[in-house]
């Protein structure tokens, strides 16, 4: 079972195998994560995302999906980039962003990664609640013994931290 780790920091300063960029679909980076990711990577990872192919018009990586790309001039090898939900209060929207983190992982097992990261997905500009957030993504992490050594949630701020903590337990850190 992997061992679950929630910190806070700079998820473009994580040494993993890969970190996980909230993204949008486009996948041509953004503001928050996505952009200091983009920034951080260098302008490699922008070219290297204009490559992925449109499975709709402006669309290279639909809510709930991830894709992968080398992470060029970050600490890790790569980045898994997810679209999370843009929240709504839908039950629909939960289920998403299980499958944002569902797919990151599964990516992270196929390509035979041993540890990630991942920021507060849909947290930010889309607007998901931290408190509901968090229980989905640690249930997602905790699901099905994935073969990672490590699973990280690395949180920008101290109030964030508090959220993945509180959600994570006692028996994790």
């Amino acid at each position: 079972m992997s061992k679950l780790i929630a910190e806070r920091g700079d998820i473009t300063r994580v040494e993993v195998d890969a970190i996980v960029n909230a993204a949008n679909p486009r996948m041509l980076g953004g503001g928050g994560v996505d952009g200091a990711i983009h920034r951080a990577a260098g302008p490699e990872l922008l070219r290297v995302c204009r490559q992925v192919p449109e499975v709709s018009t402006g669309v290279r990586c639909p809510t709930g999906e991830a894709r992968l790309t080398p992470g060029f001039a970050l600490p890790s090898k790569y980045v898994i980039h997810t679209v999370g939900p843009v929240y709504g209060g839908r039950h629909r929207d939960a289920e998403l962003l299980a499958s944002a983190h569902r797919s990151s992982l599964e990516l992270a097992v196929e390509k035979g990664l041993r540890s990630i990261a991942f920021p507060a997905i849909s947290c930010g500009v889309y607007g998901y609640p931290p408190e509901e957030a968090a229980p989905i993504a640690i249930g997602v992490a905790r699901e099905k013994g994935w073969p990672l050594d490590e699973i990280r949630f690395v949180l920008f701020s101290d109030p964030l931290l508090g959220i993945w903590l509180r959600a994570l337990g006692p028996h994790d850190s």
